[in-house]
């Protein structure tokens, strides 16, 4: 695992919370900054997830 699947992986499971707390509480804005945050993560991990591939590849 390389960094960007670690922090990407953080930051969906940071962006769950946010969004379930906002739903909890009532704010939309929260819910939809939840939203982006699970949205970044999953793209950070999918970089990460491409890197480690081509890493694989090189061996």
């Amino acid at each position: 695992m390389n960094k960007d699947q670690v922090k990407g992986a953080v930051k969906d499971t940071a962006g769950k919370v946010q969004q379930k707390t906002g739903e909890a509480v009532g704010s939309q804005e929260q819910q939809a900054k939840g939203l982006a945050k699970q949205g970044e993560g999953k793209a950070q991990k999918t970089v990460g997830d491409a890197k480690e591939v081509v890493k694989q590849a090189g061996k």
